[in-house]
């Protein structure tokens, strides 16, 4: 699947995010780019596209509401925040001005899960139950920052709001060769094949997940990786066809076990009627979480790279 497994190999997220918006804006009038005060990688579309950029200042509420209404002009505005103020300061904003007219506003949200050290106040832990429960809006977690360009592409052009959801945006890992992956919303990627068990993941828990498969593979465990980045709309005959073939799944996700990509998977399990033999979720327990680092915080509840490999191991043996 060309995965490079080279895990040093990082890049920021926020400057493909920038280039890409900039390379699209100056050939498309039709893209704005608005933030509450988080630009410092939208320089160059503001030099060269200053006339739709929009900084509102620290009012996320108040940016929503301006990107509902460019969008009512035949625009296709792009909001870039942080992800806790995004999907929570801003929700009514999100949902009546946005969803509930089927706007194609992009919102693209930094510091998915415990990242940051900020605190509970800016960890990222119920944005995806959030914005998945909203009628219209798309749900994508990126875990190779070198999928936004073609994710960019492709929403240009996609009816309806879409929330993106970033890890760091800053030193993110490269998971995928350069155009040996191709990016279909609403698909999930097949990253490593096996046929003992299947792991679920999204964002920055994917390459975890690939680590975690590469421990095994040592012990004569076969792990199937998936990267479901697409959350909504969910690649519902791919979770099928794991089920049936691996009979044994984990997902995992930083983000809460309840509300997010677990519950959207098991949600697959009762609808289509087909059960696996055993079924594991790894993720954010439902607490605040106290202060630290992503990595101190993911050993204290029991997602890191150790415990992700110990819970594939067990779900192996059932």
């Amino acid at each position: 699947m060309g995965i490079t497994m080279n895990f040093d190999r990082m890049i920021s997220g926020r400057s493909v995010i920038g280039d890409t918006l900039h390379e699209i804006g100056k050939n498309d009038q039709r893209l704005w780019v608005l933030t509450p005060d988080v630009g410092s990688s939208l320089v160059a579309f503001k030099r060269d596209c200053g006339d739709r950029y929009v900084d509102v200042g620290i009012a996320e509420q108040n940016v929503m509401s301006v990107a509902a209404g460019l969008a009512l002009e035949g625009n296709i505005p792009v909001v870039m925040g942080m992800i806790p103020f995004l999907s929570m300061r801003a929700c009514e904003q999100v949902r009546t001005d946005i969803c509930y007219q089927n706007l194609p506003v992009r919102i693209i949200g930094t510091g998915g899960g415990l990242n940051g050290g900020s605190g509970s106040t800016h960890y990222a832990m119920e944005d995806i139950s959030i914005m998945r429960s909203m009628a219209n809006m798309t749900v994508i977690s990126i875990g190779d920052p070198n999928m936004i360009r073609d994710i960019f592409y492709a929403g240009m052009e996609r009816p309806g709001p879409m929330f993106i959801r970033l890890a760091q945006g800053k030193q993110d890992r490269v998971l995928y060769e350069p155009g040996s992956v191709k990016y279909e919303i609403g698909k999930g990627i097949v990253a490593r094949e096996g046929t003992d068990v299947t792991i679920f993941a999204h964002g920055e828990m994917v390459w975890q997940s690939l680590e975690a498969a590469a421990i095994l593979e040592s012990e004569g465990v076969s792990v199937r990786v998936v990267d479901m980045f697409t959350i909504k709309p969910l690649d519902e005959d791919l979770v099928v066809r794991c089920v049936n073939e691996t009979k044994r799944i984990v997902v995992l996700e930083d983000h809460y076990t309840t509300g997010g990509l677990a519950t959207a998977v098991s949600d697959v399990f009762a609808d289509k009627c087909v059960f696996p033999a055993a079924f594991r979720r790894l993720g954010i327990p439902h607490v605040f979480p106290g202060f630290g680092s992503a990595d101190e915080l993911r050993e204290k509840y029991g997602y890191n790279l150790n415990a992700t490999v110990q819970a594939l191991r067990d779900v192996s043996k059932v």
